[in-house]
């Protein structure tokens, strides 16, 4: 059987959801999938980018770096989001990845892709767990399969429990609550598992 083919396709204003999406994609290497990390297109204004520092930041560090485009997911057997919680759901730079993907949905071309999802907000109880299940709900219109990490392995409730995606509390100077190695931990999982589901899928269409 061909490798697993993945995107991470992430949205980070200061880095948190950046460093997930890399860490899941190198996971993702070690266990023998095909990569691609990939940003979706920044849709702030440059004002409210540069007033704040720790965006303004990030945002040059990584322009150079390749964007999402629809056909990244028609490409992909796997794919994994991560965004920071906007008010309990997805960020609108994310939603608007979602919004382009109208043509492949009609298509049919997105039933199946096996998916999970990762967040990121400032306090314990900020809207991870309601982020991640925003992103399944439009999954669900897809089709898709969900590979949540649910409580398969002990890095998940080092890295605060969350069943449903790994998810990260962030403090005012930009560090991980739970702590970073837990949470890379659970991230790393998550991406295996992601991996290991998306083999048994394909085994399955293909036998």
């Amino acid at each position: 059987m061909d490798s697993i083919k993945l995107a991470v396709i992430h949205y980070s204003s200061t880095g948190t959801n950046h460093k997930l999406a890399h860490w899941a994609g190198e996971a993702a290497q070690e266990a023998g999938a095909e990569v691609k990390v990939l940003k979706v297109a920044e849709t702030a204004p440059e004002a409210a980018i540069s007033s704040n520092p720790a965006w303004k930041q990030h945002y040059d560090s990584v322009k150079d770096e390749p964007e999402a485009k629809p056909e990244d997911l028609e490409w992909a057997d796997a794919i994994i989001f991560s965004t920071p919680t906007r008010f309990g759901s997805k960020s609108v730079q994310m939603q608007q990845f979602f919004d382009l993907t109208g043509g492949l949905w009609a298509q049919g071309k997105l039933v199946n892709k096996v998916c999970s999802a990762m967040s990121s907000a400032q306090n314990p109880h900020g809207g991870q767990e309601a982020t991640i299940l925003s992103l399944y709900t439009s999954l669900f219109h897809w089709g898709a399969i969900i590979a949540a990490p649910g409580y398969t392995d002990p890095s998940i409730f080092a890295a605060g429990g969350n069943p449903y995606g790994t998810s990260v509390s962030v403090d005012q100077d930009g560090n991980m609550v739970e702590g970073e190695e837990q949470i890379k931990a659970a991230v790393q999982h998550q991406a295996r598992r992601t991996i290991e589901v998306a083999k048994w899928v394909k085994q399955g269409s293909s036998g």
